[in-house]
C-alpha cells in the first residue's frame, strides 16, 4: 500500500492535509518535523509533505528537520512554511517582507507541465504568509505567482522537489485537490490504493494478532467512535470482546436506556450496564477545571473498567474509540503546537495503567470513521448523529457539574435537538447543543423578577471536527428554541446564541 508521509511544522491546517491525502485515495500519517531520517527510512513512504507553520525559516529555535530528508529519494512538496524550509535548507534565500498575504490571492500560471497540470489560470489561492522566498535554490524554476508573491509555485522536477506557497489543502483554494492529485499521482508515480473496506480487513488482521486468545474490554460511550471500535474488534476475535457501557450520569436524556437496548439487539454486541452515576457526580463535586474534569472523567472510566474486567477474568487489554482529533488536540508530539485540550480517553489515563491499548481509529478523521460504520453495517440514523463528547455534559456545564446543573443542561439539550430536527437542519450540522454558563441575570416572568442561569445556543458546521463554522441560524428558529427554554427548563431566565468559528474557538465550550 502506498503512504505519504506528512511532517508537521505547527500548521492548524497539518491534519487537512492528511485528510485531503487520504480523499485522494492515497495513505497518509502526520509525523513530528524532528522524526529522524532513519526512522522516515524505515516506515518506506512514497513521498512526504512538509506542513506550513507559524514561525519563519531564519529565526532562532525556528523547527527545522534534518536536511537529509532531502537525500531519501523520494518526493517531496513544501506546503507554505514548507516552501520556504525547503529552499532554505537547500541553498535559497527567504527573506521577510513587509507586505504581508493573508486571504484570497490570484494564481498565475506559468508552467503546466508538472504541479499545475489542468490549472486554470487566475485561479482562487488561499494564501497565509509574512515572509516570502527572494532567492531560489539551485535547480529550481517558478512555475506559478500572484500579484504579491513572485514564487508562489516552485519545482525542480529532476530532483523530483515541489513547493507551494499558498495552502492548497484548505477548501478555499479551488484547484487545491487536483494540485494535490498532480503530485501524488502524476509527480510521485502513486497509484490510490486506500480505501476503508481494506482497513476494516487490515485491522482486524492486526488485532487477532496483537490479542491472540486474551480477552479485550472496551469502552462504549454512545457515540460512533467506539462503536465502530467494538464491531471491528468483535470481526476479529468474537465473544471474547465485552463492552462496558457505563451511565455516568453525564449522558443526554434518556441516552443510555436507548443505547443498552440498540447495542445489545440490533447489534448483537456482548455489554455490561453499569450504573456509576453518583460516582462521577461525586468525584466532579468542586471541580471548575476543564481540564481536571477531562483527566478525573478519564481516571474514574479506567478504575470501573478494571473493576468490571476483574469480574469477566484476566482481561489484558482495554480497547477505545480514540480518533485522530483526539489525539492531535491532546497532544503536542505531532509538531511544535500546543495541546488544546485532554481528551479524557487521551490525556486522562492514569500512568500506571494495568492495560495494554487497543485504538484502531487512532489515526482516522471522524467522517472516516463515519464511512467504515456504514460498511459495518451501522444505522445511518445513528451514524449521522452528532458528535457528543466522551465527557458528556460534564464539559457543557461550565463551572461545577452538579446533578441540578444537569437537569437543567439535558432539559434544554433535548428541546435544541428537537427544534433542529422540526427544522430539518439537523443533517446540516456537525453538532448542536446546549451549554449552561455558571453566571445568572435578572429577568422578569409572570410580573415577578427572577435571577436565574444563563443558556447557551451552539449549532456548527464543520467536515472533520478540526475547524468549523457557526451556523446562520434563522430568527425563528432561535426564538423557538429560546421561548421553549425559558417557559419549560427551571431555573434558566435568558438564552444566548454562540457566533464563534474554530478557530479561535474550539466546538465545546470546555
Amino acid at each position: 500500500m502506498n503512504k505519504v508521509l506528512v511532517l508537521d511544522f505547527g500548521s492548524q491546517y497539518t491534519q487537512l492535509i492528511a485528510r485531503k491525502i487520504r480523499e485522494l485515495g492515497v495513505y497518509s500519517e502526520i509525523l513530528p518535523f524532528a522524526t529522524s531520517p532513519a526512522r522516515l527510512k524505515k516506515m518506506r513512504p512514497q513521498a512526504l509533505v512538509l506542513s506550513g507553520g507559524p514561525q519563519s525559516v531564519y529565526e532562532k529555535g525556528a523547527p527545522l528537520p534534518s536536511p537529509e530528508i532531502f537525500g531519501l529519494g523520494v518526493p517531496i512538496l513544501g506546503i507554505c512554511y514548507g516552501l520556504q524550509l525547503t529552499a532554505h535548507l537547500l541553498g535559497g534565500a527567504v527573506k521577510p517582507h513587509a507586505k504581508r498575504e493573508y486571504g484570497f490571492a490570484s494564481l498565475r500560471v506559468m508552467d503546466r507541465s508538472g504541479l499545475l497540470a489542468g490549472v486554470k489560470d487566475s485561479e482562487q489561492v488561499w494564501m497565509s504568509h509574512g515572509d516570502r522566498l527572494e532567492t531560489l535554490p539551485p535547480g529550481f524554476c517558478i512555475t506559478g505567482r500572484t500579484a504579491n508573491t513572485k514564487a508562489a509555485v516552485i519545482e525542480a522536477k529532476d530532483r523530483r522537489f515541489y513547493g507551494v506557497q499558498f495552502h492548497p489543502e484548505v477548501i478555499h483554494t479551488k484547484e487545491g485537490k487536483k494540485i494535490l492529485g498532480n503530485f501524488l499521482f502524476k509527480l510521485a508515480g502513486l497509484q490510490p490504493d486506500w480505501n476503508i473496506s481494506s482497513f476494516i480487513e487490515r485491522k482486524a488482521e492486526e488485532i487477532r494478532r496483537a490479542v491472540g486468545k486474551e480477552r479485550v474490554v472496551c469502552g462504549l460511550s454512545g457515540g460512533v467512535d467506539s462503536l465502530v471500535t467494538s464491531l471491528i474488534i468483535q470481526r476479529a476475535i468474537g465473544r471474547r470482546l465485552t463492552c462496558v457501557f457505563v451511565d455516568n450520569g453525564l449522558l443526554r436524556k434518556g441516552q443510555y436506556h436507548d443505547l443498552m437496548a440498540k447495542f445489545r439487539k440490533r447489534l448483537s454486541l456482548n455489554v455490561d450496564g453499569v450504573d456509576a452515576a453518583d460516582e462521577f457526580v461525586t468525584a466532579l463535586r468542586g471541580v471548575i477545571s476543564p481540564e481536571r474534569k477531562r483527566k478525573i472523567i478519564g481516571g474514574l472510566f479506567i478504575r470501573i473498567f478494571d473493576r468490571e474486567a476483574a469480574k469477566i477474568g484476566e482481561v489484558k487489554f482495554l480497547a477505545q474509540g480514540t480518533i485522530y482529533p483526539d489525539v492531535i488536540e491532546s497532544n503536542p508530539v505531532k509538531g511544535p503546537s500546543s495541546t488544546i485540550k485532554s481528551h479524557h480517553n487521551v490525556g486522562g489515563l492514569p500512568k500506571d495503567l494495568k492495560f495494554k491499548l487497543i485504538e484502531p481509529l487512532r489515526e482516522l478523521f471522524k467522517d472516516e470513521v463515519r464511512a467504515l460504520a456504514l460498511e459495518l453495517g451501522v444505522d445511518k440514523d445513528f451514524v449521522q448523529q452528532h458528535p457528543f463528547p466522551g465527557p458528556g455534559l460534564a464539559v457543557r456545564i461550565v463551572g461545577e457539574v452538579n446533578k441540578e446543573s444537569l437537569e437543567i443542561l439535558r432539559e434544554a439539550d433535548e428541546i435544541v435537538i428537537e427544534e433542529v430536527r422540526k427544522t430539518g437542519i439537523y443533517n446540516k450540522l456537525w453538532q448542536a447543543f446546549a451549554v449552561l454558563l455558571p453566571v445568572k441575570s435578572v429577568g422578569v416572568m409572570g410580573d415577578r423578577r427572577t435571577y436565574q442561569r444563563v443558556a447557551v445556543i451552539r449549532l456548527v458546521q464543520s467536515v472533520d471536527g478540526m475547524t468549523a463554522n457557526w451556523f446562520p441560524a434563522t430568527p425563528a428558529l432561535l426564538s423557538r428554541i429560546s421561548t421553549r427554554i425559558v417557559n419549560e427548563v427551571k431555573g434558566v431566565n435568558r438564552v444566548v446564541y454562540d457566533v464563534t468559528t474554530k478557530p479561535p474557538g474550539t466546538i465545546e465550550w470546555e
